[in-house]
């Protein structure tokens, strides 16, 4: 799933997770482990503590995933013929196109021109650019060795993450290396990186946010919004990168590889996956088992990154696996670093099982592991293995160890004056334009309900649970309720439970009303950030007066279910240094962004599951409270969110003559709107009628 970390990142990581303060409890209002609360707006006996830990829900999310990895492995295991086989793989790569969006069904002219030339020792460099769409223009780096006297076997390397893109070390390195190789060698820059940030201020002469994966988190998460992924526009930057080579005189066209590390990695493999004019392919440091990397990514690469987490990924039935075996029979070989944030345990699972299926049909040779004991690099000692790899199935000669090159510094290979294209290009089209674009060319064609959304085949089917006294044990397809106190405050009585479910889910609620008065009318009063607490009181206390009993409950991984723990970016450290609520809910790098994006790849986005505890809540209040006319409500953007509740929810109805703040996801695509809550990211959300 995520990025490049290199030597110089990899230092930081001596601080690249820290526990929260002591102070920070007193700020949350949670009490330490152990103690009862003097609070009655809590309703843990137990306060959560602080630091990493896999909470109840990262449990649920995980459990999910290997379900649905069980269900892969069982449709790959019935395989008993190579036919069967590829016929796996065309619904594989159906699949795979489906959820990224699809790719644009018109190669238009590249436009390619040529800006500079730089000549090294035993090659030389030319500075490309090229528009992979009309106006998205594309800085590139094309090496090409000394002396070529008839087509050479070509290399694509795919860009990992890093602020300066192509003219990062490792990249210059690896793109030398194979030039002296005998190989031509097209680097470029990926789309918010390099040349190519989407958010750049000429004054102050940066980017509005990082270029490692800031950017990445914004373009993403509106790509979601529109049905599509980052990931289909960088694939299609790789395939027209290959278009681009076989207009080179220089180029055998039969025979161009590609290899990337990291966010290259992520590259190459979808691009081998996608274009099968890829000889060869050598991912490095990205092959893993998505169960396995949502696990640890809150903790050990917490930068959102969405590219990386394609909605239906592992519901889909495709995760690493299925990326390697859609470059089956062509050879691949995969560079792990056993010390990487992508588990090792992960890589060798998912090798394990593809290089099964090559053996199987004949083509064992074609597939191959390299290791190296380090970190999240793509090390010497994996290059020298992975080339040696291409080499053999590129006919050139065996060549051991590798060239020394030199580094140069990053102006001095920019393809364009300022160093951005948006700024040098009158014609430049950002990606957010594109993106806007790519919703009103399907918003006539693609029209989806919201039931029809929330009610498809991941319901979990609350609307059939048994409602019953909690046993102290699991509760699966169940609402297990316990009450575990009550309190009066201020002349108001508070009742408080927890409502089991999922097994592993529970949900604090609190019951709110004016003691021995008969109640009318109960409000489900949401917001999206946790339940109410005494400064409600103004509000709670108008809403009783008008003859409501008032429920409000924490949704999974908020208020009293959130993790107590801060991340720290190692792209930008500066987003831990905001206060922890801030941190938590941010899209580019916390806690909650990490559950949304897990949520995405077994196919339940985290939005519907806030709706479905509310869900649980209602039947309850419906079950066990007796409650007859059940409204709901929620202010500012939580009116989003209530209003959503009422038109899913027979039983509910939205509290009439309140304002609020109306989510519409398709006026945040067409206002190519960079920023908004996380948690309301809802893929496809922009066709929703």
């Amino acid at each position: 799933m995520r990025k490049d970390r290199f030597i110089t990142k990899l230092c930081a990581r001596k601080a690249f997770l820290f526990l929260v303060p002591a102070l920070l409890l007193a700020t949350t209002g949670f009490p330490a482990a152990g103690e009862s609360s003097p609070d009655p707006f809590i309703v843990l006996r137990k306060g959560v503590s602080p630091g990493r830990r896999i909470t109840p829900y990262l449990r649920y999310q995980v459990d999910a995933a290997w379900r649905l990895d069980e269900l892969r492995q069982t449709k790959l295991g019935a395989i008993r013929t190579e036919t069967e086989f590829l016929e796996l793989q065309r619904e594989l790569r159906r699949n795979l196109l489906e959820i990224i969006g699809g790719l644009p069904d018109k190669k238009t002219p590249l436009n390619p021109r040529i800006t500079g030339r730089i000549q090294m020792d035993g090659y030389r460099i030319e500075k490309v650019v090229f528009e992979s769409l009309p106006g998205f223009h594309v800085t590139g780096l094309l090496y090409l060795p000394d002396g070529v006297a008839e087509p050479r076997p070509a290399v694509l390397v795919s860009c990992g993450h890093s602020p300066i893109g192509k003219a990062h070390t490792s990249y210059q390195q690896i793109s030398a290396r194979l030039a002296k190789r005998g190989y031509v060698v097209l680097c470029w820059d990926p789309v918010g990186q390099g040349e190519r940030s989407q958010f750049w201020d000429s004054r102050r002469k940066r980017s509005r946010y990082n270029r490692v994966c800031g950017e990445h988190a914004v373009l993403g998460n509106l790509a979601y919004l529109a049905g599509a992924n980052l990931a289909r526009w960088e694939i299609w930057d790789g395939i027209r990168a290959f278009d681009y080579l076989l207009t080179r005189p220089e180029v055998d066209g039969a025979r161009i590889s590609i290899t990337g590390t990291s966010g290259g990695g992520f590259q190459s493999s979808h691009i081998a996956a996608l274009d099968e004019r890829i000889v060869a392919a050598a991912p490095s440091c990205y092959i893993s088992a998505l169960p396995m990397r949502m696990n640890n990514r809150i903790f050990a690469d917490p930068d959102s990154d969405p590219e990386q987490d394609i909605f239906r990924m592992v519901s889909a039935g495709i995760d690493h696996p299925g990326l390697l075996l859609l470059t089956y029979p062509r050879p691949v070989v995969v560079s792990a670093a056993v010390e990487d944030f992508f588990p090792i345990e992960g890589t060798r699972k998912s090798f394990r099982e593809v290089e099964a299926v090559y053996r199987r049909f004949g083509h064992a040779d074609r597939i191959a592991l390299t290791e190296g004991y380090h970190r999240h690099s793509f090390s010497n000692y994996n290059q020298e293995f992975a080339f040696a790899f291409l080499d053999r199935f590129n006919q050139m000669p065996e060549r051991p160890g590798l060239d020394s090159t030199k580094v140069l510094d990053e102006q001095a290979l920019w393809c364009t004056k300022t160093g951005q294209v948006l700024s040098d290009y009158p014609d430049a089209r950002g990606l957010t334009e594109l993106i806007r674009d790519y919703y009103r060319e399907r918003k006539n064609r693609v029209s989806i309900t919201l039931r029809q959304f929330y009610r498809n085949s991941f319901y979990p089917g609350i609307d059939s649970w048994d409602v019953a006294p909690w046993k102290n044990y699991p509760s699966l397809n169940e609402i297990a309720w316990e009450k575990v106190g009550s309190a009066t405050f201020e002349g108001m009585a508070v009742e408080r439970y927890i409502l089991h479910h999922s097994s592993l889910l529970s949900i604090p609620l609190l019951r709110i009303h004016k003691p021995g008065v008969k109640v009318q009318k109960t409000l489900l009063l949401v917001g999206s950030r946790g339940k109410v607490s005494s400064k409600d009181m103004p509000r709670i206390r108008k809403y009783l007066d008008e003859g409501f009993e008032v429920l409000s409950f924490d949704f999974r991984a908020q208020g009293e279910n959130r993790m107590i723990y801060s991340v720290v970016s190692v792209d930008d450290p500066s987003l831990a240094a905001v206060e922890f609520d801030k941190q938590y809910y941010s899209s580019l790098s916390g806690v909650l962004a990490n559950y949304v994006y897990n949520s995405l790849l077994v196919g339940r986005p985290y939005y519907f599951q806030m709706i479905e505890d509310a869900e649980i809540v209602s039947r309850f209040a419906a079950e066990c409270l007796g409650s007859r006319n059940l409204l709901v409500s929620g202010a500012g953007e939580a009116y989003t969110l209530a209003s959503h509740i009422a038109e899913l929810l027979p039983e509910v109805e939205l509290l009439p003559g309140q304002a609020g703040k109306l989510v519409k996801w398709s006026e945040i695509v067409e206002r190519m709107q960079e920023n908004w809550p996380v948690e309301y990211l809802l893929p496809g959300g922009a066709y929703i009628n």
